[in-house]
């Protein structure tokens, strides 16, 4: 990881900059960024226009970082897309003799392909921060930030005023700001800097608002007050009321780019349709497995809350890894009683925790029986073996590697 845009920008200038060719959909946060980035290409394709998003990290394959209209580009297009940018790679790594990361890579590609495929609108996820990522060598037209919390202090700062100013940097002059699920410290810059860039701010429960919503079987049922129209009715298929607020941040971003209401069948379409893999999803019934991607204290308190809601009473067997650089502590803690035992892994990474670390981890702060598996595959069955619903948390590396486990790709 290096951060800085000088590599960045110097490639996109070597490819005549491509992602000058479509406005931006800018998205940010400590969570839900890349449930909300889906469902605002869901809605950009939903009113007939071509949507590419670029999202990370994958779950399964690199491919996976790449969508035109919801279907991910595959191994042969990325192939031929890394083929035409490769030479210019190489030539630009020569000529300064510093290498492009791979993050800066997959962000170029991104921006290229999609100027190839010419869609008509570009979702655009940052990776990590805002200021200094990848991502933002481009210009956006709207710039949204989902929420704040405490994640990668030791690179975008130790307070929540310090990560939101990294994070709101995406902002650029004359764009608009759209802003989620904000705690008070974060909306302090997020007022700076909408002042200091003259940028319009839809703010969540200001501009937009969403009703009370309520669950009607397996749906989210709810209306969303917009900032340009009201739109009734609509369903959410997706576990977790934190989910209906993504959704809602998601419809203003397109509201702003559209700069006007947006049709409401298209927009109850795209609420039917929305996907967010590895984001409370269900992968079997018999025994309940969920998984989701949490990987810090706040992620994973939401992820409690929506437990108790929609699964009370159920105590899970959980399957826990996160990499050894997270507040695991503070993950921990927020699984207090909802758990009755653990079953540690680590994903197959170098920045991965110990699974006897997470084991030791979880006994002292959740109070329940821990045992180290070798893998996450194996940790999944003994956590099945113990017949009650399953967990798997911690890590979307975790929530990975369990996919592919249970053959779900």
């Amino acid at each position: 990881m290096k951060p800085g845009l000088e590599r960045i920008s110097g490639l996109l200038d070597m490819l005549a900059h491509p992602e000058t060719s479509y406005p931006i959909i800018h998205v940010a946060g400590t969570n839900g960024k890349t449930s909300t980035a889906r469902m605002a290409a869901t809605l950009v394709a939903a009113h007939g226009l071509d949507a590419g998003l670029f999202t990370s990290p994958h779950l399964d394959t690199v491919e996976q970082r790449y969508q035109l209209n919801g279907f991910p580009m595959t191994p042969a297009e990325f192939a031929a897309a890394m083929a035409e940018i490769a030479p210019i790679v190489d030539l630009l790594e020569a000529r300064t003799g510093d290498g492009i990361t791979y993050f800066e890579l997959t962000a170029a590609l991104a921006f290229a392909w999609f100027a190839e495929r010419t869609v008509d609108v570009g979702v655009i996820e940052t990776g990590l921060g805002g200021r200094l990522d990848a991502t933002n060598a481009a210009t956006s037209s709207v710039a949204v930030v989902t929420n704040i919390g405490l994640e990668h202090t030791h690179y975008l700062g130790t307070t929540i005023p310090e990560i939101a100013a990294e994070k709101l940097a995406i902002l650029d002059d004359g764009a608009v700001l759209v802003t989620g699920n904000l705690v008070p410290e974060a909306l302090v810059v997020a007022e700076t800097q909408a002042r200091k860039r003259g940028a319009r701010w839809l703010r969540l429960g200001e501009e937009f608002v969403v009703s009370e919503p309520h669950r009607v079987g397996e749906r989210w049922s709810f209306d969303i007050e917009g900032a340009y129209a009201a739109y009734r009715g609509l369903e959410l298929r997706l576990h977790g009321r934190h989910q209906v607020t993504n959704f809602a941040t998601a419809v203003a971003s397109v509201e702003a780019l559209f700069d006007r209401q947006l049709d409401e069948a298209a927009v109850r379409e795209a609420a039917v349709t929305a996907t967010s893999p590895g984001r409370m999803e269900v992968l079997a019934r018999d025994p309940l497995i969920l998984t989701d991607g949490a990987h810090n204290p706040d992620g994973m308190a939401i992820l409690a809350a929506a437990l108790k809601e929609e699964f009370p009473d159920r105590e899970w067997s959980a399957v826990l890894g996160a990499m050894a650089d997270k507040d695991i502590s503070g993950m921990l803690g927020n699984l207090r009683g909802l758990v009755r035992e653990v079953h540690a892994a680590a994903a197959d990474s170098p920045r991965a925790l110990a699974a006897e670390s997470m084991a030791g981890a979880a006994r002292e702060h959740l109070d329940v029986p821990a045992e180290a598996h070798p893998s996450v595959a194996a940790a999944i069955a003994a956590a099945m073996a113990s017949g009650g619903p399953v967990l798997i948390t911690g890590s979307i590396y975790v929530v990975a590697e369990a996919r592919r486990a249970l053959g779900i790709v």
